[in-house]
């Protein structure tokens, strides 16, 4: 079952992007754009975690917080927070709020993702029992640990996420600038050739033996990771 985030931002741009990479990575989203609709949808179904903006119009991410931790059915309900005032004060009285994590504009989008998972884990470990199977690789996306055949396979940050993108869409061609942008980020200037060196470096750290190459070049356009596995 795929964990509910509610998405509570009232900058259109931003909540269009946090929207995208959550269910990029597999969540259940939904947006509010002021604290008295995101209230409501809370009352209509009961989020796993809530990505809380602290302005926010009519009802502001604060209040939206107490009122949170203030009734018995959302009190134990995860939140992120999401803010521009960075100062330490601030810091210490959104967390003070209920706030379970904070997180000060701008910020990188891997970063959230790790936030809401560590979150997850931590207090609703159920929800992070996340694993990806395709052939004889397993990948468990909380402990990021993966396994080709049962050994083990070492890899880089940066590999692991490659894989996992793959996992995702199998036997999906993805070109190079498609990889950067769901590996990367937009919001980054990598060469497209460096997609080739960590390719490169998946396939070598997943060719274990005689295991096949999972990974196929598709000339011209990108790369793939085969059905057969």
């Amino acid at each position: 079952m795929q964990p509910y985030i509610l998405v509570m931002e009232d900058e259109d741009a931003l909540a269009t992007l946090l929207q995208y990479n959550l269910e990029k990575e597999g969540y259940d989203v939904a947006v509010a754009s002021d604290g008295d609709e995101g209230m409501l949808q809370i009352d209509e179904r009961i989020p796993d975690l809530v990505l809380l903006d602290w302005m926010l119009p009519k009802l502001s991410g604060i209040e939206v917080c107490r009122r949170i931790r203030n009734r018995p059915e959302t009190r134990n309900l995860p939140v992120v927070m999401l803010t521009a005032r960075g100062e330490e004060t601030d810091r210490v009285r959104g967390l003070d709020t209920g706030a379970d994590d904070y997180l000060t504009k701008p910020f990188s989008m891997v970063e959230l993702m790790a936030r809401i998972r560590a979150v997850l884990r931590r207090i609703r470990p159920g929800l992070a029992d996340d694993r990806l199977n395709h052939g004889d690789i397993v990948v468990d996306r909380v402990s990021h640990r993966v396994k080709r055949a049962g050994q083990e396979v070492h890899l880089g940050p940066t590999e692991f996420r490659l894989l996992d993108h793959f996992m995702q869409h199998p036997g999906r061609v993805f070109s190079r600038e498609q990889l950067l942008d769901a590996v990367w980020g937009s919001d980054v200037y990598v060469e497209a050739r460096t997609v080739d060196v960590h390719v490169g470096r998946l396939r070598k750290a997943l060719n274990l033996g005689d295991s096949p190459n999972p990974i196929r070049t598709v000339r011209s356009a990108g790369y793939s990771l085969d059905l057969e596995g």
